[in-house]
């Protein structure tokens, strides 16, 4: 187990609706309560995607407490993190200080007041950005509004299986993800994966447990000198 693969599990707690777990202020309180939700080090998957990319301008959407955006930063890229959570957005701006490395961090809602600055970023990341279908579309526009003629949409998410089959992340099926509708959301983009991976998680329990998650990686078409 890596560090932080339990808590990439956990980390959501369910409670009635994902509405309701969704708000800037369910994530504020469980941001202010529980610590480094997902711990500090970043995302495998991303890890393995990016180690040794040259450096790129970065968009870390829904960055979260800022692992991924602080790590993508220690390995030259110039990184950008936006979240809806103020507690998370003040966190990731400690750990970016702790790591001596410079990060953008800024505060809205990636869905209803985050407008993209359009090509700006060689490679968008979405890590477990589990939003409902009309939010999610909407937040898979901007994504891909934001990348470059040439660059890369990297996305980690919670299969929709995962409940059924696999282990930890959200309840609400809502939020989960499936490779149908996320071809679909990307459609003006070449997609080289679209694929269900799976991650070896231990549970409080101590017994490892398999997490079902869904990786995309798209690359829009580049420009015409490009």
């Amino acid at each position: 187990m890596r560090p932080g693969d339990h808590a990439e599990s956990s980390g959501q707690v369910p409670t009635a609706s994902c509405r309701e777990s969704g708000t800037v202020e369910a994530w504020n309180e469980r941001y202010a309560t529980r610590g480094m939700v997902w711990g500090t080090e970043p995302n495998r998957f991303l890890a393995d995607y990016a180690t040794g990319l040259t450096p790129r301008r970065v968009l870390d959407l829904g960055c979260g407490q800022g692992r991924n955006a602080v790590w993508l930063a220690t390995q030259g890229h110039r990184v950008t993190g936006v979240d809806l959570s103020p507690v998370a957005v003040e966190q990731a701006r400690r750990l970016a200080a702790d790591h001596a490395v410079d990060v953008i961090f800024e505060v809205a809602d990636v869905v209803e007041d985050w407008t993209p600055p359009p090509g700006a970023f060689d490679l968008v990341v979405l890590s477990y950005l589990q939003l409902a279908p009309h939010d999610r579309r909407v937040a898979h526009a901007k994504a891909a509004e934001a990348v470059a003629p040439g660059g890369t949409v990297w996305l980690i998410a919670h299969h929709s299986d995962n409940i059924t089959d696999g282990f930890g992340g959200p309840q609400h099926p809502e939020v989960l993800f499936e490779e149908k509708a996320l071809a679909a959301d990307f459609g003006e983009l070449e997609l080289s994966r679209n694929e269900k991976v799976f991650r070896d998680v231990e549970g409080e329990d101590g017994v490892v447990r398999v997490a079902h998650d869904l990786l995309l990686v798209a690359t829009k078409a580049a420009g015409p000198d490009g």
